[in-house]
């Protein structure tokens, strides 16, 4: 089987293409991130690896907006996300100056997936070694969550996670999502910290959030208030443990 993995355009006996599985496995080693829509709120979560003492934190984002409107959070080489992030932005305003409207969340997903695509079948390149969770809300109001993979295909989500053991987050919001559990800003932050928490080691519980609201600027949240509903979901756990 090794030698059909040799270029990224032959197909191995059973119709797989080897370096796109590779790309998948270098996603499932990547930090877990968690997506969750609600009808008035997006919210994205993800693991932020602790940095070095002297290094500067802002290199160590996983959360980058595309335009005004649309938020993208990775899991996978960070390498290949710097460059694909890049190209979606100039794609967000390039949009704008030829249409004069922000560009929908499918359109920029569909750009981001085609490219990915046309990564696996070209001598000479390697595919994306990450996938991508895209949200945000279209001009008309309406709230999208979409996930890319490495081979170029994307589907829409209510909610879904990506990267280190996202099975088990995503069994997690299987099992608690519900129209209660994302009818505001705080019960959709708390059920995707809450999936994250999952596959987060406990000494280790270091995320960023962004929250994307109709009509309104992304707002990170700072770490304190993370701390804090961190602080709230373990004391409604272990109530929850002793009843």
């Amino acid at each position: 089987m090794a030698r059909y993995d040799r270029a990224i355009t032959v197909f191995s006996p059973d119709g797989q293409l080897l370096q796109v599985q590779y790309a998948q496995e270098a996603v499932r080693k990547g930090s877990p991130v968690v997506g969750v829509r609600g009808p008035n709120v997006i919210v994205l979560a993800v693991e932020k690896k602790s940095v070095e003492k002297l290094q500067d934190e802002r290199t160590e984002k996983k959360i980058v907006p595309l335009d005004d409107h649309v938020v993208l959070a990775f899991a996978g080489l960070r390498a290949d996300a710097r460059v694909l992030i890049s190209r979606a932005q100039i794609e967000c305003q390039s949009h704008r100056l030829t249409v004069e409207d922000p560009v929908s969340i499918e359109y920029i997903t569909r750009y981001i997936a085609e490219m990915k695509q046309s990564y696996t079948q070209s001598n000479g390149r390697r595919p994306f070694g990450i996938s991508c969770l895209v949200g945000g809300f279209d001009y008309d109001g309406q709230p999208h969550l979409f996930q890319t993979e490495p081979s170029g295909i994307y589907y829409e989500w209510k909610a879904t996670t990506t990267g280190k053991y996202d099975k088990t987050s995503r069994e997690f919001l299987e099992k608690y999502y519900s129209a209660e559990a994302v009818e505001n800003e705080n019960a959709a932050t708390k059920l995707a910290i809450r999936a994250i928490l999952e596959v987060v080691h406990f000494g280790q519980r270091n995320l960023d959030v962004a929250v994307i609201k109709r009509g309104e600027p992304v707002t990170m949240l700072e770490p304190s208030a993370i701390q804090d509903l961190i602080a709230v979901i373990d004391k409604e756990n272990a109530e929850a443990e002793n009843r």
